[in-house]
């Protein structure tokens, strides 16, 4: 069994606020020990945002923490329990394959989750080995480190650990550990997990500490839940927005992995866009494209309504008064999100103003890249540079100049804002995969460490990198993206 550490240097604050809910919501179980861990990533910047001590971190002490293999003081390891509708069916779940050390505070008044993914075996495993490999915790510390240099809420990513030993999937690949920081764990899921137990009590203080967590504006308002679930959705309708806005597809928005923090979480089969098409989806799994790039809105709302049912009986003591509120209030979610989508597409133009042709104007755009199947990306970058040419935009090109204004001082405050809105670099999917599979199959570092030295400053638009910032080439074999357990 794992030994708890001292740790004094690190400087670890933990106040395990979950652990005091109810056992209803998890299991105390401690990560399993592994062989020989060894760090491989650490994120500095995140830690002493954190609060904590790098130099305390980055050592054998560290890896052993951050493997599992030791535990620092005031660490309560949980596993979470929650449900899910996955490819929208209804199951039972919890973390398989994840431990939950605690919640640490910052010295800034925040209170994160510290977690580590791929720990061992739960109660929740159903039958997996709760491990993970590098390549997937490499994945996901990469793409959450471009999600967070995009100002896109998400986990963040402390560090990457191997852990000296190998997990078998469909070959054999070496071990690791992620530890993920999240705003909270708490996903629509949890509540659907807290309704299925059918009593009121569990699910009111599940929803109080999710208030309390998150939301306390809502908290003395007559009623508390329904504030707490109109500012759910707000924050899914700006996340969703920032998603479609870049290209991203999470390739997996299954209710367990919508976390009511607002946050970008799990990027398991996840990838982004190069051809730009609404059906764009990657998931080797997501046969029927549940979960392609155009529907990601619509799902959202649908796991919204999910939990809208979840929390039902916290809307009203009236079932039926409840049901009208909450129809009413899910009904709003497509007016809030595509005043957030259009916000971002005006930025992305650089349009100054609100005109009644902005919608037309973004979404005939999008039309012509969809024909031409050209590159969502760098169509903007193109645009910046008074480059997007051919016969196919001439009569757009005319409405945007319009619409931006001809002064030179419009131009360049429409310059300004599409800088600031547009990407240079993104992580290209064949350029993660050569990093990935450098580091898994060589233990060679250096092409993940170019990645995340350009990726983590996405609108340096100096950087002049053209095998970063082309899509693959032609005759690249058709992508596609694995879940990782």
């Amino acid at each position: 069994m794992p030994r708890s550490a001292e740790s004094p240097n690190a400087s670890w604050r933990f106040d395990n606020s979950y652990a005091r809910l109810s056992g209803d919501f998890y299991s105390r179980v401690e990560p399993a020990p592994v062989k020989e861990p060894r760090m491989v990533l650490f994120n500095t910047m995140l830690a002493e945002s954190l609060g904590l001590t790098p130099g305390a971190l980055h050592n054998g002490e560290g890896a052993a923490i951050l493997s599992g293999n030791s535990l620092p003081q005031g660490a309560e390891p949980i596993a979470q329990a929650y449900a899910g509708h996955q490819y929208g069916h209804f199951t039972m779940l919890g973390d398989g394959r994840a431990i939950l050390l605690g919640e640490h505070l910052t010295p800034d008044g925040r209170r994160v989750d510290i977690q580590l993914k791929g720990s061992g075996r739960t109660p929740y495993s159903r039958g997996g080995d709760g491990r993970a490999a590098l390549g997937p915790m490499l994945r996901e510390y990469v793409i959450s480190e471009f999600m967070y240099a995009m100002g896109i809420p998400t986990t963040r990513s402390l560090a990457v650990v191997t852990t000296g030993e190998s997990v078998y999937r469909t070959e054999q690949l070496p071990g690791a550990i992620l530890t993920r920081v999240a705003a909270s764990h708490i996903r629509v899921g949890t509540f659907e997990w807290a309704a299925a137990r059918r009593e009121r009590n569990i699910l009111e203080s599940l929803a109080d500490h999710t208030v309390r967590r998150h939301y306390s504006n809502a908290a003395g308002l007559a009623h508390p839940y329904r504030a707490m679930f109109r500012a759910i959705m707000e924050q899914q309708a700006a996340l969703l927005a920032q998603w479609q806005c870049c290209g991203f597809i999470h390739g997996v928005m299954n209710t367990d992995n919508m976390a009511l923090s607002g946050e970008t979480i799990d990027y398991g089969p996840c990838a982004f866009m190069d051809t730009y098409h609404p059906a764009a989806v990657f998931s080797s799994i997501d046969h029927h494209g549940r979960y392609a790039y155009g529907s990601q809105p619509s799902i959202a709302h649908w796991n919204l309504a999910r939990l809208a049912e979840a929390m039902l009986p916290l809307f009203d003591e009236s079932e039926t008064a409840a049901l009208e509120w909450a129809n009413e209030a899910i009904l709003s979610f497509k007016e809030l999100y595509e005043r957030r989508w259009l916000a971002g597409m005006r930025a992305k133009l650089g349009l100054p103003k609100q005109t009644e042709g902005d919608r037309a104007l973004a979404e005939d755009l999008l039309d012509i890249m969809q024909r031409k199947s050209a590159d969502f990306t760098n169509t903007f970058r193109q645009l910046i540079a008074g480059h997007l040419e051919g016969e196919e935009y001439r009569e757009w090109l005319a409405r945007w100049q319009k619409a931006v204004g001809t002064a030179p001082a419009a131009r360049k405050k429409a310059r300004d804002l599409m800088l600031r809105a547009n990407p240079a670099v993104i992580p290209r999917n064949h350029k993660v995969e050569e990093a990935l599979m450098s580091a898994s199959n060589c233990g060679d570092l250096r092409p993940l460490n170019r990645l995340l030295e350009l990726i983590t400053r996405p609108f340096d638009h100096t950087v002049n990198a053209p095998d970063y910032q082309q899509p693959a080439p032609a005759n690249a074999l058709p992508y596609q993206t694995f879940c990782g357990t």
